[in-house]
């Protein structure tokens, strides 16, 4: 059985949870305490020397780490995944979006709200600043949404997997998605697709 090493508050953990529970495939979750040093002991960072989560193991103790790079493993021969070059292209832009604009700035505001313990001297203008550009990403987001239903492919992917996983939780960083009604009724057509569950299951 495959094997998640996450962290229920990490929604690139989340990502990867909500994948296969579309895709119906057993898997056993390792709850890892990122904020007392879990995913920083020798036995984890034998696992995934990055110190990161989420790390998927599978069946024959290959190790995957990077939530965009699992959800491409996991996707390969199934509807999330096109199988013609273009389409795939589509799929890998918007992901290398989410994790180098979207994550930085929506998923950086959400960390500094909520741990303030932890963001000691991240506050002020480095918020102010990173909720400007998210609420970028989120417009970006909501321009292409305004004329499609999905981001890639013509169709449900890991690309609308991927921008789910932080989107979905936008509000912890002090974002307003009702500014963005294109962002808001394609979270729900996420929400009505099979095999869909809510952040912190699994």
């Amino acid at each position: 059985m495959l094997r998640l090493y996450d962290n229920k508050e990490s929604r690139n953990g989340y990502k990867v949870v909500l994948l296969l529970n579309h895709l119906k495939t057993p898997f056993e979750r390792v709850e890892i305490d990122i904020f007392k040093g879990g995913s920083r002991t020798p036995e984890y960072l034998a696992k995934n020397p990055v110190g990161k989560i989420p790390a998927l193991e599978l069946e024959d103790g290959t190790i995957l780490s990077e939530s965009g790079a699992i959800l491409f493993y996991l996707a390969e021969g199934t509807p999330y995944l096109p199988d013609d070059r273009v389409g795939r292209a589509q799929v890998l832009r918007w992901i290398c979006f989410e994790q180098n604009v979207h994550e930085t700035n929506v998923a950086e505001s959400r960390f500094i709200l909520n741990h303030p313990e932890l963001s000691k001297g991240r506050e002020g203008e480095i918020l102010a600043e990173k909720q400007k550009r998210g609420n970028a990403a989120i417009k970006l987001m909501d321009d292409h949404l305004a004329s499609h239903d999905f981001f890639a492919a013509g169709r449900y992917t890991i690309a609308d997997v991927a921008l789910y996983g932080y989107t979905s939780v936008a509000a912890d960083g002090g974002f307003d998605l009702s500014k963005f009604p294109a962002v808001q009724a394609w979270m729900m057509r996420i929400e009505a697709q099979p095999g869909y569950v809510a952040a912190n299951a699994g």
